[in-house]
């Protein structure tokens, strides 16, 4: 393992755990409704994207992240137009 993998990793999952207390906070209340649902479209679709650049490039830090980031923010997004409505 190289340096710039621990370095990717380390960002990866700090970015990535970050989302852990949200997930948990609109589970927990069963609400959504300060959260911007373009905010989260936009994120969601960015994550997805950075997921497949890093299996274009082969690079399992970025696809390991944004495969778990993807997870969280997805399940962010789910549960405010669940619980919005």
């Amino acid at each position: 393992m190289t340096l710039h993998d621990i370095v990717g990793l380390l960002a990866g999952f700090l970015t990535t755990t970050a989302f852990i207390p949200q997930v948990r906070h609109v589970w927990r209340t069963k609400s959504a409704k300060d959260i911007s649902l373009g905010m989260y479209l936009i994120f969601v679709c960015g994550v997805a994207l950075w997921l497949v650049y890093g299996i274009w490039i082969d690079a399992w830090p970025v696809i390991a992240a944004n495969a778990v980031t993807l997870l969280l923010s997805g399940a962010v997004l789910v549960m405010k137009l669940r619980f919005d409505r």
